[in-house]
């Protein structure tokens, strides 16, 4: 039985996923994601304020600021959750994640404790995952390991 070897020089005989998209394209995705998320963000926003009645202006300048909030929160969360330590990691991503579901779930008329408490709620989930992969995917020092 032959195993995959990775074409990393110094990694021969590990298994590896093998990479099928070229680095163009992981650059043209890690550039279009924010715009992306951020625009899904910003009608999801639109919609749930708008509560099914008619598109306004104001619903629709609601929803690209909505828009623009996420994208840059997004790439700063994306630019600095690396470079902290496995803990902070998890928990940058879980208040982003909480704080942009507490952010959709007020827009539905929600009470402010309600919205409070469910984005915990998810902020929590979202870092006790995420710990999780990091704790067993990094060493101490933060570095991946194979």
């Amino acid at each position: 039985m032959a195993q995959a070897t990775s074409g990393i020089p110094g990694k021969a005989g590990r298994t590896a996923i093998p990479d099928i998209f070229s680095a163009r394209a992981h650059l043209a995705v890690n550039r279009a994601l924010p715009v992306v998320l951020g625009l899904v963000y910003g009608f999801w926003a639109a919609a749930n304020r708008r509560e099914g009645g008619p598109i306004t202006g104001w619903n629709v300048l609601f929803g690209f600021v909505s828009a623009l909030a996420f994208m840059a929160v997004l790439v700063g969360v994306r630019a600095v959750a690396p470079r902290l330590t496995r803990e902070l990691h998890a928990v940058a991503w879980g208040a982003f994640a909480g704080v942009a579901f507490g952010f959709l779930y007020s827009q539905t008329g929600a009470s402010v404790l309600r919205s409070c408490g469910n984005s915990l709620v998810v902020a929590a989930s979202v870092s006790a995952v995420l710990f999780y992969r990091y704790y067993t995917r990094e060493d101490a020092a933060g570095h991946r390991v194979s």
